[in-house]
Protein backbone atom coordinates (compact mmCIF):
# COMPACT_ATOMS: atom_id res chain seq x y z
CA UNK A 1 0.00 0.00 0.00
CA UNK A 2 1.96 2.89 -1.13
CA UNK A 3 -1.08 5.83 -1.00
CA UNK A 4 -0.41 8.21 2.16
CA UNK A 5 -3.80 9.22 3.47
CA UNK A 6 -4.33 12.52 4.64
CA UNK A 7 -7.71 11.58 6.59
CA UNK A 8 -7.53 9.87 10.28
CA UNK A 9 -9.99 6.56 9.20
CA UNK A 10 -8.20 5.97 5.97
CA UNK A 11 -5.29 6.05 7.91
CA UNK A 12 -6.40 3.96 10.74
CA UNK A 13 -7.26 1.00 8.47
CA UNK A 14 -4.09 0.80 6.51
CA UNK A 15 -1.79 0.97 9.42
CA UNK A 16 -4.26 -1.30 12.17
CA UNK A 17 -4.78 -3.71 8.46
CA UNK A 18 -8.19 -3.79 7.79
CA UNK A 19 -8.08 -2.44 4.23
CA UNK A 20 -7.78 -5.02 1.39
CA UNK A 21 -9.32 -2.71 -1.66
CA UNK A 22 -11.01 0.67 -2.52
CA UNK A 23 -12.73 1.90 -5.57
CA UNK A 24 -10.79 5.50 -5.50
CA UNK A 25 -7.92 5.57 -2.27
CA UNK A 26 -8.06 9.74 -2.94
CA UNK A 27 -11.10 10.49 -4.34
CA UNK A 28 -12.55 8.89 -0.71
CA UNK A 29 -9.59 10.57 1.28
CA UNK A 30 -10.31 14.12 0.25
CA UNK A 31 -14.41 13.57 0.52
CA UNK A 32 -13.62 12.36 4.74
CA UNK A 33 -11.41 15.46 4.77
CA UNK A 34 -14.31 17.80 4.01
CA UNK A 35 -16.42 17.13 6.93
CA UNK A 36 -18.41 14.40 8.81
CA UNK A 37 -19.76 11.74 6.42
CA UNK A 38 -21.92 8.99 5.89
CA UNK A 39 -20.85 5.31 5.45
CA UNK A 40 -22.71 2.02 5.74
CA UNK A 41 -21.87 -1.90 6.31
CA UNK A 42 -25.13 -3.92 5.85
CA UNK A 43 -25.62 -7.01 7.63
CA UNK A 44 -27.91 -10.21 6.58
CA UNK A 45 -30.11 -11.43 9.00
CA UNK A 46 -29.26 -15.24 8.80
CA UNK A 47 -29.23 -15.88 12.79
CA UNK A 48 -30.08 -14.44 15.87
CA UNK A 49 -26.38 -12.91 16.53
CA UNK A 50 -23.52 -12.31 14.63
CA UNK A 51 -20.52 -14.18 15.20
CA UNK A 52 -16.75 -13.08 15.28
CA UNK A 53 -16.18 -13.36 11.64
CA UNK A 54 -18.43 -10.06 11.66
CA UNK A 55 -16.23 -8.35 14.11
CA UNK A 56 -13.64 -6.90 11.88
CA UNK A 57 -16.86 -4.98 9.71
CA UNK A 58 -17.97 -3.96 13.43
CA UNK A 59 -14.81 -2.62 14.15
CA UNK A 60 -14.50 -0.54 10.84
CA UNK A 61 -17.87 1.17 11.75
CA UNK A 62 -16.73 1.94 15.57
CA UNK A 63 -13.07 3.30 14.13
CA UNK A 64 -15.13 5.16 11.34
CA UNK A 65 -17.20 7.17 14.41
CA UNK A 66 -14.50 7.74 16.00
CA UNK A 67 -12.53 9.44 13.65
CA UNK A 68 -15.54 12.06 13.20
CA UNK A 69 -17.95 10.24 10.72
CA UNK A 70 -21.44 8.66 11.07
CA UNK A 71 -21.79 4.90 10.82
CA UNK A 72 -24.77 3.04 9.14
CA UNK A 73 -25.87 -0.37 10.50
CA UNK A 74 -28.00 -1.50 7.83
CA UNK A 75 -30.55 -4.55 8.77
CA UNK A 76 -31.36 -6.94 5.60
CA UNK A 77 -34.87 -7.39 6.97
CA UNK A 78 -35.57 -7.30 2.75
CA UNK A 79 -32.08 -8.90 1.26
CA UNK A 80 -31.98 -11.83 3.83
CA UNK A 81 -35.48 -12.65 1.94
CA UNK A 82 -33.65 -13.35 -1.11
CA UNK A 83 -30.27 -14.83 0.73
CA UNK A 84 -26.22 -13.65 -0.32
CA UNK A 85 -25.16 -15.97 -3.38
CA UNK A 86 -21.51 -14.65 -2.77
CA UNK A 87 -18.97 -17.64 -2.85
CA UNK A 88 -21.49 -19.65 -1.53
CA UNK A 89 -21.68 -23.54 -2.79
CA UNK A 90 -25.79 -23.42 -2.52
CA UNK A 91 -28.66 -21.60 -1.81
CA UNK A 92 -29.81 -20.04 1.76
CA UNK A 93 -32.65 -21.49 3.35
CA UNK A 94 -35.54 -18.95 3.33
CA UNK A 95 -36.33 -17.22 6.43
CA UNK A 96 -39.76 -16.18 7.14
CA UNK A 97 -40.84 -12.64 8.42
CA UNK A 98 -41.11 -13.64 12.16
CA UNK A 99 -37.59 -15.21 12.03
CA UNK A 100 -36.03 -12.40 10.30
CA UNK A 101 -37.18 -10.04 12.51
CA UNK A 102 -36.66 -12.39 15.50
CA UNK A 103 -32.92 -12.68 14.30
CA UNK A 104 -32.74 -8.90 13.70
CA UNK A 105 -33.22 -7.95 17.31
CA UNK A 106 -31.16 -10.24 18.80
CA UNK A 107 -28.35 -8.32 16.54
CA UNK A 108 -29.33 -5.23 17.39
CA UNK A 109 -28.03 -6.19 20.55
CA UNK A 110 -24.09 -6.24 19.88
CA UNK A 111 -23.98 -2.80 17.55
CA UNK A 112 -24.75 -0.71 21.04
CA UNK A 113 -21.32 -2.22 22.17
CA UNK A 114 -19.46 -0.58 20.13
CA UNK A 115 -21.38 2.20 18.37
CA UNK A 116 -23.12 5.18 19.79
CA UNK A 117 -26.98 5.55 18.46
CA UNK A 118 -27.67 7.85 21.44
CA UNK A 119 -25.74 10.99 21.44
CA UNK A 120 -26.49 14.57 20.31
CA UNK A 121 -23.27 14.72 18.09
CA UNK A 122 -23.20 14.95 14.55
CA UNK A 123 -21.58 11.54 13.58
CA UNK A 124 -24.46 9.95 15.99
CA UNK A 125 -24.94 6.78 14.07
CA UNK A 126 -28.42 5.17 12.50
CA UNK A 127 -29.83 1.51 12.93
CA UNK A 128 -31.55 1.23 9.68
CA UNK A 129 -33.72 -1.60 8.10
CA UNK A 130 -33.77 -2.11 4.61
CA UNK A 131 -37.06 -3.67 4.22
CA UNK A 132 -38.09 -0.01 4.85
CA UNK A 133 -37.75 0.54 1.15
CA UNK A 134 -37.19 -3.10 -0.55
CA UNK A 135 -40.75 -4.21 1.03
CA UNK A 136 -42.64 -2.14 -1.24
CA UNK A 137 -41.00 -1.84 -4.53
CA UNK A 138 -43.40 -2.39 -7.68
CA UNK A 139 -41.64 -5.36 -9.52
CA UNK A 140 -42.28 -3.88 -12.80
CA UNK A 141 -41.23 -0.79 -12.10
CA UNK A 142 -37.67 -1.67 -10.53
CA UNK A 143 -37.10 -3.28 -13.69
CA UNK A 144 -38.01 -0.45 -16.06
CA UNK A 145 -36.23 1.67 -13.35
CA UNK A 146 -33.57 -0.06 -12.12
CA UNK A 147 -32.74 -3.38 -14.33
CA UNK A 148 -32.06 -1.41 -17.26
CA UNK A 149 -29.11 -0.40 -15.36
CA UNK A 150 -27.41 -4.08 -14.82
CA UNK A 151 -25.64 -6.10 -17.70
CA UNK A 152 -26.25 -9.75 -16.95
CA UNK A 153 -23.17 -10.28 -18.96
CA UNK A 154 -21.29 -8.08 -16.05
CA UNK A 155 -23.22 -9.68 -13.50
CA UNK A 156 -21.63 -13.23 -14.42
CA UNK A 157 -18.20 -11.89 -14.33
CA UNK A 158 -18.12 -10.77 -10.81
CA UNK A 159 -15.69 -14.01 -9.10
CA UNK A 160 -18.28 -14.42 -6.33
CA UNK A 161 -20.90 -15.77 -9.07
CA UNK A 162 -18.27 -16.88 -11.73
CA UNK A 163 -17.01 -19.41 -8.86
CA UNK A 164 -20.47 -21.00 -8.52
CA UNK A 165 -21.47 -21.30 -12.08
CA UNK A 166 -17.50 -22.69 -12.36
CA UNK A 167 -18.67 -25.48 -10.13
CA UNK A 168 -22.00 -26.11 -12.54
CA UNK A 169 -23.94 -25.33 -8.71
CA UNK A 170 -27.16 -24.01 -8.94
CA UNK A 171 -27.77 -20.39 -9.05
CA UNK A 172 -31.15 -19.44 -8.57
CA UNK A 173 -32.88 -16.56 -10.18
CA UNK A 174 -33.74 -15.19 -7.00
CA UNK A 175 -29.85 -15.19 -5.47
CA UNK A 176 -28.98 -13.82 -8.55
CA UNK A 177 -31.65 -10.69 -8.18
CA UNK A 178 -29.66 -10.15 -4.11
CA UNK A 179 -26.64 -8.62 -6.07
CA UNK A 180 -29.36 -6.27 -7.38
CA UNK A 181 -30.90 -5.35 -3.96
CA UNK A 182 -27.82 -4.79 -2.53
CA UNK A 183 -26.85 -2.34 -5.21
CA UNK A 184 -30.40 -0.42 -4.58
CA UNK A 185 -29.53 -0.14 -0.65
CA UNK A 186 -26.58 1.89 -1.73
CA UNK A 187 -28.75 4.43 -4.26
CA UNK A 188 -31.36 4.93 -1.72
CA UNK A 189 -29.14 5.57 1.17
CA UNK A 190 -27.10 7.89 -1.02
CA UNK A 191 -30.37 9.75 -1.69
CA UNK A 192 -31.91 9.71 1.67
CA UNK A 193 -28.92 10.16 3.34
CA UNK A 194 -26.17 11.49 2.21
CA UNK A 195 -23.96 8.20 2.56
CA UNK A 196 -20.89 8.08 0.52
CA UNK A 197 -19.15 4.81 1.50
CA UNK A 198 -20.25 1.45 1.23
CA UNK A 199 -17.93 -0.74 3.58
CA UNK A 200 -17.43 -4.58 3.79
CA UNK A 201 -15.41 -7.98 3.63
CA UNK A 202 -13.88 -8.69 -0.18
CA UNK A 203 -16.23 -11.01 -0.89
CA UNK A 204 -18.61 -8.14 -1.51
CA UNK A 205 -16.44 -6.47 -4.34
CA UNK A 206 -18.63 -7.11 -6.56
CA UNK A 207 -22.23 -5.90 -5.17
CA UNK A 208 -20.43 -2.87 -3.72
CA UNK A 209 -19.21 -2.13 -7.34
CA UNK A 210 -22.69 -2.75 -8.64
CA UNK A 211 -24.02 -0.06 -6.26
CA UNK A 212 -21.76 2.46 -7.09
CA UNK A 213 -22.20 2.41 -10.49
CA UNK A 214 -26.33 2.36 -9.89
CA UNK A 215 -25.65 5.22 -7.96
CA UNK A 216 -23.41 6.91 -10.43
CA UNK A 217 -26.01 6.49 -13.39
CA UNK A 218 -29.34 7.50 -11.60
CA UNK A 219 -28.42 10.37 -9.46
CA UNK A 220 -24.64 11.19 -10.59
CA UNK A 221 -23.53 11.27 -7.30
CA UNK A 222 -19.78 10.12 -6.43
CA UNK A 223 -19.42 7.36 -3.86
CA UNK A 224 -17.00 4.81 -3.30
CA UNK A 225 -16.50 1.13 -2.01
CA UNK A 226 -14.16 -0.46 0.80
CA UNK A 227 -12.98 -3.61 1.47
CA UNK A 228 -11.51 -5.43 4.65
CA UNK A 229 -9.67 -8.76 3.82
CA UNK A 230 -11.24 -11.98 4.60
CA UNK A 231 -9.62 -13.20 7.51
CA UNK A 232 -8.30 -16.81 8.13
CA UNK A 233 -6.31 -17.97 11.10
CA UNK A 234 -2.52 -18.17 10.67
CA UNK A 235 -3.18 -22.26 10.17
CA UNK A 236 -5.78 -21.16 7.13
CA UNK A 237 -9.34 -21.52 9.86
CA UNK A 238 -11.57 -19.26 8.72
CA UNK A 239 -12.44 -16.81 11.58
CA UNK A 240 -15.19 -16.95 13.77
CA UNK A 241 -14.97 -20.68 13.78
CA UNK A 242 -13.87 -22.78 16.43
CA UNK A 243 -13.91 -26.78 17.76
CA UNK A 244 -17.46 -26.22 18.74
CA UNK A 245 -18.74 -24.34 16.19
CA UNK A 246 -19.48 -20.58 15.58
CA UNK A 247 -18.30 -17.90 18.35
CA UNK A 248 -21.34 -15.84 18.36
CA UNK A 249 -21.19 -12.56 19.75
CA UNK A 250 -23.97 -12.85 21.90
CA UNK A 251 -23.83 -13.44 25.57
CA UNK A 252 -26.71 -16.12 25.53
CA UNK A 253 -25.16 -18.04 22.69
CA UNK A 254 -21.79 -17.70 23.74
CA UNK A 255 -20.82 -16.93 27.51
CA UNK A 256 -18.58 -14.70 28.05
CA UNK A 257 -16.08 -17.11 29.21
CA UNK A 258 -16.51 -19.22 26.54
CA UNK A 259 -15.70 -15.99 24.16
CA UNK A 260 -12.87 -14.85 26.20
CA UNK A 261 -11.04 -18.44 26.07
CA UNK A 262 -11.52 -17.84 22.26
CA UNK A 263 -9.27 -15.45 22.04
CA UNK A 264 -6.55 -17.15 24.90
CA UNK A 265 -6.25 -19.78 22.83
CA UNK A 266 -4.55 -17.19 19.26
CA UNK A 267 -2.23 -18.85 17.93
CA UNK A 268 1.14 -17.24 18.22
CA UNK A 269 1.54 -15.92 14.79
CA UNK A 270 -1.82 -14.15 14.87
CA UNK A 271 -1.37 -12.26 18.33
CA UNK A 272 -0.15 -9.27 16.97
CA UNK A 273 -2.75 -9.23 13.80
CA UNK A 274 -5.30 -9.84 16.12
CA UNK A 275 -4.56 -6.66 18.73
CA UNK A 276 -4.16 -4.40 15.77
CA UNK A 277 -7.85 -5.44 14.12
CA UNK A 278 -9.60 -5.90 17.56
CA UNK A 279 -8.67 -3.62 20.21
CA UNK A 280 -7.59 -0.13 20.15
CA UNK A 281 -4.57 -0.90 21.76
CA UNK A 282 -1.66 1.75 20.22
CA UNK A 283 -0.45 -0.21 17.07
CA UNK A 284 3.65 0.01 18.42
CA UNK A 285 2.22 -1.61 21.70
CA UNK A 286 0.29 -4.21 19.42
CA UNK A 287 3.38 -5.06 17.48
CA UNK A 288 5.74 -5.72 20.71
CA UNK A 289 3.46 -7.67 22.55
CA UNK A 290 3.03 -9.64 19.29
CA UNK A 291 6.47 -10.11 19.07
CA UNK A 292 7.05 -11.81 22.42
CA UNK A 293 8.15 -15.31 22.25
CA UNK A 294 7.81 -18.22 24.44
CA UNK A 295 5.80 -18.47 27.90
CA UNK A 296 5.77 -14.72 27.43
CA UNK A 297 3.38 -14.40 24.49
CA UNK A 298 0.41 -16.24 26.42
CA UNK A 299 0.48 -12.86 28.85
CA UNK A 300 -0.17 -11.28 25.20
CA UNK A 301 -3.15 -13.20 24.46
CA UNK A 302 -4.40 -13.27 27.78
CA UNK A 303 -4.27 -8.84 27.09
CA UNK A 304 -6.08 -9.47 23.74
CA UNK A 305 -8.45 -12.00 25.09
CA UNK A 306 -9.22 -9.26 28.37
CA UNK A 307 -9.48 -6.46 25.36
CA UNK A 308 -12.00 -7.97 23.09
CA UNK A 309 -13.98 -9.33 25.67
CA UNK A 310 -14.16 -5.96 27.71
CA UNK A 311 -15.25 -4.09 24.43
CA UNK A 312 -18.25 -6.53 24.08
CA UNK A 313 -19.35 -7.51 27.43
CA UNK A 314 -17.44 -5.28 29.58
CA UNK A 315 -14.41 -4.82 31.79
CA UNK A 316 -16.04 -6.53 34.48
CA UNK A 317 -16.99 -9.71 32.32
CA UNK A 318 -13.46 -10.08 31.02
CA UNK A 319 -11.59 -9.72 34.48
CA UNK A 320 -13.88 -12.43 35.91
CA UNK A 321 -13.42 -14.73 32.67
CA UNK A 322 -9.54 -14.29 33.27
CA UNK A 323 -9.84 -15.12 36.94
CA UNK A 324 -11.77 -17.79 35.93
CA UNK A 325 -9.51 -19.29 33.54
CA UNK A 326 -6.38 -18.92 36.03
CA UNK A 327 -8.54 -20.82 38.57
CA UNK A 328 -9.10 -23.73 36.22
CA UNK A 329 -5.54 -23.75 34.39
CA UNK A 330 -3.02 -22.78 36.74
CA UNK A 331 -4.48 -24.20 39.84
CA UNK A 332 -6.47 -26.78 38.72
CA UNK A 333 -9.69 -25.46 40.21
CA UNK A 334 -13.36 -25.10 39.06
CA UNK A 335 -13.47 -21.32 38.43
CA UNK A 336 -17.02 -19.41 39.09
CA UNK A 337 -17.51 -18.53 35.48
CA UNK A 338 -17.73 -21.90 33.81
CA UNK A 339 -20.28 -22.56 31.48
CA UNK A 340 -22.80 -24.60 33.40
CA UNK A 341 -25.36 -27.20 32.97
CA UNK A 342 -28.12 -27.85 35.04
CA UNK A 343 -30.03 -30.49 35.60
CA UNK A 344 -33.23 -31.66 37.45
CA UNK A 345 -33.46 -34.53 39.11
CA UNK A 346 -36.35 -35.57 37.04
CA UNK A 347 -33.96 -35.09 33.84
CA UNK A 348 -31.97 -37.54 35.55
CA UNK A 349 -34.55 -40.18 36.67
CA UNK A 350 -32.67 -43.31 37.44
CA UNK A 351 -29.47 -41.93 36.10
CA UNK A 352 -27.83 -40.29 32.79
CA UNK A 353 -25.05 -41.69 30.94
CA UNK A 354 -21.95 -39.92 31.21
CA UNK A 355 -21.73 -39.69 27.39
CA UNK A 356 -25.30 -37.91 27.06
CA UNK A 357 -24.13 -35.26 30.30
CA UNK A 358 -20.79 -34.46 27.76
CA UNK A 359 -23.50 -33.66 24.71
CA UNK A 360 -25.53 -32.08 26.99
CA UNK A 361 -22.51 -29.52 28.30
CA UNK A 362 -21.43 -28.62 24.98
CA UNK A 363 -18.51 -30.02 25.02
CA UNK A 364 -19.16 -32.63 22.37
CA UNK A 365 -21.29 -32.66 19.54
CA UNK A 366 -22.51 -36.37 19.58
CA UNK A 367 -22.82 -39.09 21.49
CA UNK A 368 -19.96 -40.55 18.86
CA UNK A 369 -17.81 -37.57 19.46
CA UNK A 370 -18.13 -37.75 23.09
CA UNK A 371 -17.44 -41.65 22.90
CA UNK A 372 -14.47 -41.27 21.13
CA UNK A 373 -13.22 -38.68 23.39
CA UNK A 374 -13.72 -40.52 26.13
CA UNK A 375 -11.55 -43.41 24.35
CA UNK A 376 -8.98 -41.12 23.71
CA UNK A 377 -8.28 -40.01 26.84
CA UNK A 378 -9.39 -36.76 26.05
CA UNK A 379 -12.24 -36.52 28.73
CA UNK A 380 -11.68 -35.75 32.89
CA UNK A 381 -13.79 -35.79 35.32
CA UNK A 382 -13.22 -33.32 38.14
CA UNK A 383 -9.77 -33.22 36.83
CA UNK A 384 -9.33 -37.18 36.77
CA UNK A 385 -9.44 -38.91 33.15
CA UNK A 386 -12.21 -40.35 32.22
CA UNK A 387 -12.14 -43.69 30.84
CA UNK A 388 -15.65 -45.11 31.62
CA UNK A 389 -18.22 -44.05 28.49
CA UNK A 390 -20.70 -46.27 30.95
CA UNK A 391 -20.58 -44.29 33.72
CA UNK A 392 -24.14 -43.14 34.82
CA UNK A 393 -24.57 -39.76 36.40
CA UNK A 394 -27.63 -39.63 39.33
CA UNK A 395 -28.63 -37.19 41.91
CA UNK A 396 -26.57 -38.55 43.82
CA UNK A 397 -23.38 -37.32 41.88
CA UNK A 398 -23.99 -34.49 41.26
CA UNK A 399 -24.67 -33.38 45.34
CA UNK A 400 -21.91 -31.11 44.50
CA UNK A 401 -21.24 -29.29 40.85
CA UNK A 402 -18.74 -31.69 39.03
CA UNK A 403 -16.74 -30.50 36.22
CA UNK A 404 -16.50 -32.05 33.13
CA UNK A 405 -13.01 -31.12 30.47
CA UNK A 406 -12.44 -31.95 27.00
CA UNK A 407 -8.78 -31.44 26.36
CA UNK A 408 -6.34 -29.03 28.25
CA UNK A 409 -9.18 -25.80 27.23
CA UNK A 410 -12.69 -27.14 27.14
CA UNK A 411 -14.45 -26.72 30.71
CA UNK A 412 -18.08 -27.18 31.83
CA UNK A 413 -19.78 -27.19 35.44
CA UNK A 414 -22.42 -30.09 35.72
CA UNK A 415 -24.72 -29.35 38.94
CA UNK A 416 -28.46 -30.43 40.32
CA UNK A 417 -31.05 -27.69 39.82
Amino acid sequence: MTYHPKSDFIATMIERGFLADCTDYQGLDEALMSGCKPAYIGFDATAKSLHVGSLIQIMMLRWFQKTGHQPITLMGGGTTKVGDPSFRADERPLLGPEQIDENIAGIKKVFAAYIDYDSDAENKALMLNNAEWLDSLNYLDFLRDIGRHFSVNRMLSFESVKSRLDREQSLSFLEFNYMILQAYDFLELNRRYGCVLQMGGSDQWGNIVNGIDLTRRVLDHEIYGLTSPLLTTSDGKKMGKSQDGAVWLNAEMRSPYEFWQFWRNTTDADVGRFLKLYTEMPVDECDRLGALQGSEINEAKIRLANEVTALLHGAEAAANAEATAREVFEKGGVGDDLPTLTLSADELGDGMSIVQVIVKSGLAKSGKEAKRLIAENGAKLDDAPLTDAGLMIDAGALSSPIKLSAGKKRHALVQLG
